[in-house]
């Protein structure tokens, strides 16, 4: 399987109200000194493997990794390259941020060697970008777009929807709008109030009132639509890409591949001599920076998952895929398979389709992804 590295860098330079992701704002940092750390912390990956893997995807995500210098980026990539060998087309995806872009920066991210960019628009029109947060606007966006687009061959547009107030009509004129600015993988995601957010907040008081499951499942099937005419049909829930420019690292984790994970609260799953072995590093920066000094590595777990575990992840993870499982290879993997009589029920309820070994969600069971899910594995 391919195998594929994470790199969380945890700064930004405003927390959008929406957001739990790791993400935290500091008035100042010591770049090279976060730097260090996870080139330190990679080396204690490596140190914990036991077969030597190629890596076939790099990830740079975030926070915001467009405020790192194109420096900095080269400087893990180097690391990277002297611990494991490199597939000779490695995808090198940074994720990017309009209002930290410039021509320069871009330019210094190719030298360094990222050959991929997602950047995270939202959305398309100043009085949204305001409410989500968002330090630009959209001309910035646009502009940033040109500019990637112009110095990466492959280019990832980010863009939220199922925001307050938003209609199926306001949301079709956007997404056709973005479909025509001529990327070729375009992430799509509902908006989710998490908890423990500003958003989460507003939303409890009344504050804030997002679409109703009706008018969501509508926007939902929308974005089917105007995605497959435009020839960047959905091949996982929320992500739509021209044939050939899926990302190869998000793959990795939907196929349940091999993937390290450094920085700051970042995940991963390796195969190690004890098996399928889950890690996480503690989420505070300051936090994982004195542990990584201490001991080498910023982990708060390492553990092994045990195969029925291990199974249900694949499993959850797989389905999303438009391309769906292969149920021998996973019941070669796991020795385990799904029950067959709820795959039938399932299936006999419009939910999920099985041809051969192959099973797939339905586009019915992909708008219910969720709980088809979890009948599934209950």
């Amino acid at each position: 399987m391919s195998f594929g590295v994470y790199v969380h860098w945890p700064f930004c330079a405003a927390k959008c109200p929406y957001c739990d992701f790791n993400s935290h704002v500091r008035a100042a940092i010591d770049e090279d000194g976060w730097v260090d750390a996870i080139l330190a912390e990679l080396a204690g990956v490596r140190a914990a493997q036991v077969d030597t893997q190629i890596v076939s995807t790099i990830f740079f995500g975030g926070g915001t990794p467009s405020l790192m210098s194109g420096r900095s980026a080269g400087r893990v990539l180097e690391k990277i390259a002297a611990l494991w060998p490199m597939a000779n087309d490695v995808e090198v995806t940074l994720e990017a941020n309009p209002a930290s872009a410039d021509a320069a920066r871009f330019a210094d991210y190719a030298a360094a060697g990222v050959n991929r960019v997602s950047l995270g628009v939202q959305a398309l029109n100043d009085p949204d970008l305001k409410a989500l947060g968002r330090l630009h606007d959209g001309t910035e966006a646009r502009a940033a777009l040109a500019m990637a687009m112009k110095q990466f061959d492959r280019v990832s547009l980010d863009l939220i929807y199922a925001r307050p107030g938003q209609s199926d009509a306001a949301w079709r004129e956007e997404l056709k709008l973005a479909l025509d600015l001529g990327t070729s993988h375009l992430s799509l995601y509902q908006l989710t109030i998490e908890p423990q957010t500003p958003y989460a907040l507003l939303y409890e008081q009344g504050k804030l009132q997002i679409p109703d499951d009706d008018l969501a499942a509508g926007l939902y099937e929308t974005t089917q639509e105007l995605t497959d005419a435009a020839g960047l049909p959905a091949y996982e829930i929320s992500n739509h890409a021209r044939p050939g420019q899926e990302s190869r690292h998000n793959l990795i984790y939907w196929r349940y591949g091999d993937y390290a994970g450094v920085g700051p609260g970042a995940h991963g799953r390796l195969s190690l001599q004890q098996g399928r072995t889950a890690t996480a590093a503690i989420r505070l920066p300051e936090r994982w920076i004195d542990r990584v000094r201490a001991q080498g590595h910023g982990f708060d777990e390492m553990a092994a998952i045990d195969d029925g575990d291990a199974a249900r992840e694949h499993l959850l993870m797989n389905l999303r895929l438009a391309e769906g499982i292969d149920l021998a290879a996973y019941e070669k993997r796991w020795r385990a398979r799904p029950d067959a009589a709820r795959i039938a029920a399932l299936a006999g309820q419009g939910f999920l389709a099985l041809d051969g070994d192959s099973l797939t969600a339905t586009p019915a069971g992909r708008l219910l992804l969720n709980r088809v899910i979890a009948e599934l594995l209950n």
